[in-house]
């Protein structure tokens, strides 16, 4: 089978990661995926914030389980790595390309032999104070939305098996 093909087919979402960092050329090769998404005519409207500085993460873990209520849990599960992925709320396409990156840094991070999940509420982060300083702080300017964070490492563990699909999945019209 083709590997691209076998890639998309054996990705599974992780959620126990061991705590060992990723290697700071495998990460450029992930973040390089994620910026050949396919976006609304082209704009690239998307941006991509590399955390793996694990105070920075550990902020926004507390951020992310603030907006579901249960501040004792850590919503990365231990990830070593956050990709959050924020787009440019002024372009109609805008969530649709954030989540063609997030699919393609999803992808490109098992094909690097790493694990990843997608977490939500990176919208709800980023609405707060707290996410807009940190914006500001890196000099991001604009109307960002949070799409979601792209976790990542190495599993701790075996990775899921697939569910079986589902039936009447795919319908024909010819």
């Amino acid at each position: 089978m083709n590997a691209i093909l076998e890639c998309l087919k054996t990705r599974r979402s992780v959620r126990t990661f061991q705590d060992k960092p990723v290697p700071r050329d495998v990460l450029e090769r992930i973040l390089e995926a994620g910026t050949y998404a396919a976006t609304g005519m082209n704009k690239q409207d998307p941006i991509i914030l590399a955390v793996t500085n694990r105070e920075v993460r550990d902020k926004l873990s507390r951020m992310n389980a603030q907006v579901i209520g249960n501040e004792a849990m850590d919503p990365f599960y231990g990830a070593p790595v956050v990709l959050v992925v924020l787009a440019d709320k002024s372009w109609p396409t805008y969530v649709k390309d954030g989540s063609l990156v997030m699919g393609n840094l999803l992808n490109a991070a098992h094909a690097e032999g790493l694990a990843s999940c997608w977490i939500d509420r990176a919208k709800e982060e980023f609405e707060t104070e707290e996410g807009q300083a940190i914006l500001k702080e890196l000099g991001i300017e604009g109307e960002y939305e949070g799409v979601g964070h792209c976790i990542l490492g190495y599993a701790d563990g075996p990775e899921p098996e697939a569910a079986p699909r589902k039936e009447n999945y795919i319908y024909y019209i010819d």
